[in-house]
């Protein structure tokens, strides 16, 4: 019996848990904000390079090369400024580079100085061909002989200055037909301009122009861009013996027939003139600014002698 109830006893089975893994502090959590901050220094990097000027770039490059160098010769950019703004100094007018101070402040005097200058020199320019224009206009209608051609004097105040425009006239050309020969109504009227021009202190422009008939015998070279020219010339000529200084003018030039001042009829005795321009000083800076030399022309009888076979009515 004993033995039986040996065999009845319940076994019984103890099952010891294992705990789980230990804490260890979040090491993950500082991996992952590490990789968070380089992330935002570099795009914080990107960003700067990006906003940063040339030469505020060269001044930092310079800086490494040799910060000896840049530390003695001085600048905001040196590490002297104890501000960061543009130019790395505390004049607020540099935007590149390194500088001294002050450098900011005479360029900006300079330029508004400069632009001073130059709307004051407008106002000037404007007043003196207003008076310019009232003068010649009075000269024409005093002048019994000259007001009959007022019709064909045309002054005008442009952008570029004063523009006085003596066109032709079907009954009253102002050259003979073909030639650079003035007519003398033309020469009166051009002499009076030309005592009017005397005291101008601004250079003048003085083009020629034709209609778009072609010249006669244009075949031997001689066509209405020659033509315009002497004309133009012929015009020079008669100014010039007016009084006139020479020096005044900036350009002589032949435009033929390619600025007509009627388009819309190429042939019409309007668009036969001569054009006298009274530039302003912003005009003759851009004329002469651009080393514009003075076009040289034909004279009247190297212009007879290539058009002597025969001519036509441009």
């Amino acid at each position: 019996m004993a033995g039986d109830a040996k065999k009845l006893q319940p076994i019984i089975i103890k099952r010891v848990k294992k705990g789980g893994h230990a804490a260890h502090g979040g090491a993950w959590k500082i991996a992952y904000a590490d990789f968070v901050t380089a992330m935002m220094a570099f795009f914080l990097l990107m960003w700067l390079l990006g906003s940063t000027t040339e030469g505020d770039k060269k001044g930092i490059s310079d800086y490494f090369q040799s910060p000896l160098k840049v530390a003695l010769q001085g600048g905001s950019g040196a590490g002297a400024s104890n501000s960061v703004i543009n130019g790395g100094g505390n004049d607020l007018t540099q935007s590149a580079g390194q500088s001294k101070r002050g450098d900011g402040a005479d360029k900006s005097a300079k330029k508004m100085s400069g632009d001073k200058n130059k709307v004051e020199t407008a106002m000037r320019d404007a007043k003196r061909l207003a008076a310019l224009s009232a003068k010649i206009a009075g000269v024409i209608s005093n002048n019994p002989k000259l007001s009959e051609f007022n019709s064909q004097i045309r002054l005008e105040i442009t952008p570029d200055g004063l523009q006085i425009q003596i066109v032709d006239d079907q009954r009253r050309p102002m050259f003979d037909s073909g030639s650079a020969v003035v007519k003398p109504y033309m020469r009166e009227i051009l002499r009076e301009i030309g005592i009017a021009l005397t005291d101008v202190e601004n250079k003048i422009s003085l083009d020629g122009h034709t209609d778009r008939a072609a010249y006669g015998n244009s075949a031997r070279g001689y066509s209405n861009w020659e033509l315009s020219a002497d004309r133009a010339n012929a015009t020079r000529r008669e100014l010039a013996a007016s009084g006139m200084p020479e020096e005044k003018l900036a350009r002589v030039v032949g435009m033929g027939s390619s600025l007509p001042l009627e388009p819309d009829n190429p042939l019409s005795p309007g668009n036969r003139r001569i054009s006298i321009l009274v530039m302003t000083k912003e005009a003759e800076e851009r004329l002469l600014g651009a080393n514009t030399v003075p076009l040289a022309v034909e004279t009247e009888e190297q212009a007879q002698q290539a058009g002597a076979g025969g001519k036509s009515s441009p």
